[in-house]
């Protein structure tokens, strides 16, 4: 946006903080960016703001906005459906237009009387790969003969800690003939992952590149080109899980947390019924959390929740997607569908849709034509 001739008043990257204590330790500049930037929406009196995800903030913002008339589309919605159900209220008083990236998000905004649109997802309008597979392999180090498993462990290093330990032993566990990719997200250091790969057990030659050498692990830049070319994959349940089944990549999803936050989640996470029925739950008592499955409607593909998560479940759950057969043929179809589902209408974008919503909600003296007429957070 920045490239596009807007004024950027606070980077997001200075006050992106996670973690409790992290927060706290940050909070005077935290408090103070959002001061600056509640100053410069009361001086420059925008005719329109796009907010976009980030809820704890942008809730607060519109909360600004509205005082001041301003209309106020958001776009990616907070997953109010899921949980913190009581800020719905904030979408109702204070939102013009809720902009979702998922069909049923639509739903269950109308049935409570916001005005919601779906507008696709931007991950289903991006397009395929274009590496073939033998560029890939030999850009990698890669036996294109082989059968290629992606491991996508998360792009947090909580979640990388949570997860990575479970895929590494899975490539020792499961048959030979099997080389792994694993995407490394722009927000890990590749180092550091290397050196926790190199610490996952003792028996590892100490030497970070011999110990990928050894379980036969490939770091590579790119998690969509891993999808693409990946037999089947394991992925830490999040936004991956998309990027998977718009690839139409078979996979397994994996997730992990503290007990005590999970047994928190259980307690406080109820989906409506507009997503899911809330008897639909695994053996476990669980619900759903892969995306793929709640925009499904139904469990297409399986899902490993804490003690569930080991490397012998995985291997037991990855081996009837490798081969070619009923399971694999049957996840395939599904993730198409999926992928149908979170497409644009036709002739359209998400993000020019939601530009069109922006002109809807303009006063006709000021037609969006010039970088300025819009603040974006």
């Amino acid at each position: 946006m920045e490239d596009a001739g807007l004024d950027r008043i606070v980077r997001a990257e200075d006050v992106a903080h996670m973690g409790i204590t992290e927060v706290i330790r940050h909070m005077p500049r935290v408090y103070g960016a959002y001061r600056s930037l509640v100053a410069a929406i009361r001086q420059r009196r925008p005719d329109a703001a796009i907010l976009i995800d980030f809820p704890d903030v942008n809730f607060r913002l519109a909360r600004e906005l509205k005082k001041l008339n301003i209309p106020v589309i958001y776009f990616v919605s907070p997953q109010l459906w899921a949980w913190k159900r009581s800020r719905l209220r904030w979408v109702q008083q204070r939102v013009s237009r809720m902009m979702v990236i998922f069909p049923f998000e639509a739903r269950f905004y109308r049935s409570r009387g916001v005005d919601a649109k779906f507008v696709g997802h931007p991950l289903a309008e991006l397009p395929k790969p274009t590496i073939s597979r033998e560029e890939y392999a030999a850009a990698y180090g890669l036996d294109p003969a082989k059968s290629w498993i992606a491991l996508l462990p998360g792009s947090r290093w909580k979640e990388v800690s949570a997860n990575l330990d479970t895929m590494v032993e899975l490539t020792y566990r499961f048959p030979d003939g099997c080389q792994y990719i694993l995407p490394v997200a722009s927000t890990i250091d590749r180092d550091n992952l290397a050196e926790a790969i190199t610490g996952h057990d003792e028996w590892l030659p100490s030497d970070p590149d011999a110990a990928l050498k050894l379980l036969n692990i490939h770091l590579v830049p790119d998690a969509r080109e891993a999808l693409h070319h990946a037999r089947a994959s394991v992925v830490a349940s999040g936004t991956a899980t998309v990027q998977a089944a718009v690839i139409g990549n078979p996979f397994v999803v994996v997730y992990r947390v503290s007990s005590l936050t999970f047994r928190l989640a259980k307690r406080l996470v109820h989906y409506p019924p507009e997503i899911w029925n809330p008897d639909w739950v695994d053996a476990d008592g669980n619900l759903p959390i892969a995306m793929v499955n709640l925009i499904a409607g139904r469990r297409i593909v399986p899902e490993l929740l804490q003690d569930r998560f080991t490397a012998e479940n995985v291997a037991a759950a990855l081996q009837p997607l490798l081969a070619d057969g009923p399971e694999r043929e049957r996840m395939i179809a599904d993730l198409a569908e999926v992928d149908r589902v979170l497409q644009p209408p036709a002739g359209t974008t998400s993000i020019r849709q939601v530009c069109d919503a922006v002109e809807a909600l303009l006063p006709e003296k000021h037609p969006v034509s010039g970088p300025k007429s819009t603040a974006s957070v």
